[in-house]
């Protein structure tokens, strides 16, 4: 599963912007949402095929924080889209600037 399917999913996208604020245990995410351990289990399991998320195992617990291949792949996409606009617009700048010109 790619980067962008797997969050696609509102609750996945949920616990991307939580781990972006720093590692977070599993028990402590899950406490968070109002669906079962196992189904944040699951996300997290996706996000982690997905390379958005990392996994520590330290003794009885896990913690999740971001994975940055999967972040910089969504933020090299990201970048394309800006260049994008960004040449439109300055396109768009430039024919405002002829019209004042005359």
């Amino acid at each position: 599963m790619n980067s962008f399917t797997a969050i696609a999913d509102p609750t996945r996208r949920q616990i991307v912007e939580l781990l972006a604020r720093g590692p977070r245990s599993s028990s402590d995410i899950a406490s968070r949402f109002a669906v079962s351990p196992s189904a944040i289990s699951q996300h997290l399991k996706v996000l982690k095929t997905a390379k958005l998320v990392r996994v520590e195992v330290a003794a009885q617990r896990r913690i999740y924080e971001l994975d940055r291949e999967g972040v910089d792949e969504i933020s090299g996409w990201l970048d394309q889209v800006r260049l994008f606009w960004a040449d439109k617009l300055d396109a768009l700048e430039k024919e405002m600037r002829k019209g004042r010109k005359t």
